[in-house]
């Protein structure tokens, strides 16, 4: 991949991610964007409450997931590495 395409879609996911922020800005928490590996994988990091919250793993697949994919159809997949 590309430098400048994966910097483009880290954009992009900045601009999915920034649709559900709200959600969990609400409880005290965030995520933040690591990476972008080459089999294209986003990963990203939980933040504040985020980081305990039991609830983080059906958030990443029905909430997380589900907006970066549908706005970013080239992510396979979603993976918190915290």
């Amino acid at each position: 991949m590309v430098a400048s395409d994966k910097q483009q879609l880290l954009a992009r996911a900045e601009i999915a991610l920034n649709t559900i922020r709200p959600h969990f800005e609400v409880d005290r928490g965030d995520v933040e964007v690591v990476d972008l590996t080459d089999d294209m994988i986003l990963q990203i990091r939980w933040m504040g409450m985020c980081q305990s919250c039991d609830m983080k793993m059906m958030t990443l697949r029905g909430g997380i997931f589900q907006t970066v994919r549908s706005m970013i159809p080239e992510i396979q997949d979603v993976e918190a590495v915290n």
